[in-house]
């Protein structure tokens, strides 16, 4: 019989070789990511989504106008509210959609016919009151740090399925946005790529760009060959300054950058042209004119890019920060995205890319039950609405409640560090594995916190 200084010593070496073979995996995917950052990757486990498009609606969008149907609100019109202010009961009326009877009220009258395809989260939550910070912990899991966007995770985690295209776009972002599609301390291929300009951005002289375009994607006044001649020039000396100081994460992201906007010259001018859509196309996202252009074109092109191996994509609509005359301006900003982003569902269906796509609908935060300045609504962090389609998750599903007046999340709360952890989960990746180290530590998207909402999950 072996004694336990016997068996020690007879395993020891294969402990050895465990632990360096788990070491020598680790830096063999990390020489490879170095190599080749942007090459897809396998995910932690089976994934059920293979791509995201998020809706971005910035300002706050209310969700007891929208979503989250409160009978009690109507009821309790004009009396005092839980945090002060009289409760003021919604402009439209809600009702059951779908066979799945969802309660979804007539400002998205469009949507609303896509009832079956969402799962609504109604238990939402976040720190931050206020837009800077709330938008910031949206994107990023944090508002008092620079720290790389879930889109950059995203595209960390799982590479990109088009080497000719950006792994992570971001379709007219606004000016105030750039920490919201950042990578910080990721490497910088993993950056949103802006697409387009959004309207509130001053429009300027871009060679080779347009107001629909990436800005500098070429310089007309070089033939592609004398590109590539300059682009090899400029590409050694920045490897020999990579070869003299070993580590240089900046250079590093300049070769890779230069690379993938060479390659993109041929390859975003076709995603981009929408003239070989049909005119049934155009007009199911609301892309042939009125209100809905701009935001339909948008979508249409989220499509695209989704269709042509993009792996995230984001696009917004701002002006939902109804203080004041909430009745009118959410009904203008719900105009110009309603039909589009149904047009998006439906076309997504039917060409059977929504069941490994994950569209996600969100704000910052929602807005109380109780009026101010008239017809408006303050801003709530405590309790609001988000949804998904595809991907995923379940269809024609609620998750999660607020009170009776919509003021908090009182059953199945939602943080946003739980929503991170849950799309990271439906794209095959572990939050908690997703990690990157910096500055001694290892960091992730949702920091120390997190849990999967298991229930939406198909």
């Amino acid at each position: 019989m072996l004694t336990r200084r016997q068996i020690l010593q007879s395993t020891s070496s294969g402990f050895g070789y465990l632990a360096f073979a788990g070491i020598s995996a680790a830096q063999a995917a990390n020489e490879a990511a170095r190599n080749d950052p942007l090459a897809a990757k396998t995910p932690h486990f089976e994934a059920r989504a293979k791509r995201v498009i998020f809706l971005c609606m910035q300002g706050g969008p209310s969700h007891v106008d929208s979503f989250d149907y409160k009978p009690a609100l109507t009821k309790d019109h004009g009396k005092p509210g839980k945090y002060g202010g009289s409760l003021l009961k919604s402009p439209w009326q809600f009702r059951q959609r779908g066979k799945s009877g969802l309660w979804i009220s007539d400002l998205f009258p469009n949507v609303a016919e896509q009832a079956d395809q969402l799962t609504l989260i109604r238990s939402m939550q976040c720190d931050q009151p206020l837009h800077p910070g709330a938008m910031t912990q949206l994107h990023t899991g944090t508002a008092q740090f620079l720290r790389p966007s879930l889109g950059a995770w995203s595209l960390y985690g799982l590479g990109t399925e088009n080497d000719s295209l950006p792994g992570f776009i971001a379709l007219k972002p606004s000016s105030s946005g750039s920490r919201n599609f950042g990578s910080a301390f990721l490497p910088a291929i993993y950056s949103g790529t802006k697409v387009g300009r959004s309207s509130r951005v001053p429009q300027r002289a871009a060679r080779g760009g347009t107001s629909e375009s990436v800005a500098d994607i070429k310089n007309p006044a070089l033939s592609k060959q004398q590109q590539r001649t300059q682009l090899d020039l400029i590409q050694a000396l920045n490897r020999e300054k990579l070869r003299r100081d070993k580590v240089q994460p900046g250079v590093d992201g300049i070769i890779e950058s230069y690379e993938l906007a060479f390659r993109m010259q041929d390859a975003m001018p076709a995603l981009m042209d929408t003239s070989k859509e049909t005119q049934a196309t155009l007009s199911m996202y609301g892309a042939d004119g009125g209100p809905t252009e701009d935001f339909g074109m948008q979508c249409l092109r989220a499509r695209r890019f989704v269709e042509a191996g993009v792996r995230f994509v984001e696009l917004g609509l701002t002006g939902w920060d109804s203080h004041s005359n909430l009745s009118e301006e959410h009904k203008t900003r719900a105009e110009m995205c309603d039909k589009p982003i149904a047009g998006l569902l439906h076309d997504l269906k039917q060409r059977d890319l929504l069941k490994d796509t994950l569209v996600i609908w969100c704000g910052e935060f929602g807005r109380t039950p109780a009026a101010q300045s008239g017809d408006g609504r303050n801003h709530n962090n405590k309790g609001y609405t988000s949804w998904m389609a595809g991907g995923g998750v379940k269809g024609g599903f609620s998750y999660g409640m607020t009170d009776e007046h919509g003021f908090e999340a009182v059953e199945d709360k939602c943080h946003i560090h739980d929503f991170h952890a849950t799309i990271l989960h439906l794209l095959g990746l572990d939050h908690e594995r997703l990690t990157y180290r910096y500055a001694g530590r290892d960091f992730r998207l949702t920091d120390v916190h997190g849990k999967v909402a298991e229930d939406i999950l198909v």
